[in-house]
């Protein structure tokens, strides 16, 4: 049963990204920002294969951060 909770929360956060990912390709914002934004879904990506609880974490504060518009500096 444990297992089945863990694969329903991997999907969640799965579903999560997606949406995160769609949300910066539709930001009218410069590329730098672009990228930033990019990278740093692709870091919480990459905490998710080995820490799933805290990549959750990340991405709730990412979200909360697009919501606000608060956006990295742009990278040059």
């Amino acid at each position: 049963m444990e297992h089945d909770g863990q694969l329903e929360l991997y999907a969640a956060v799965a579903d999560q990204l997606k949406e995160a990912h769609a949300r910066v390709r539709a930001l009218q914002v410069p590329e730098g920002v672009r990228m930033a934004l990019t990278r740093k879904l692709l870091v919480i990506t990459a905490a998710a294969k080995h820490d799933l609880a805290d990549a959750t974490k990340r991405l709730e504060r990412f979200t909360a951060d697009l919501d606000a518009g608060r956006f990295p500096e742009e990278e040059g």
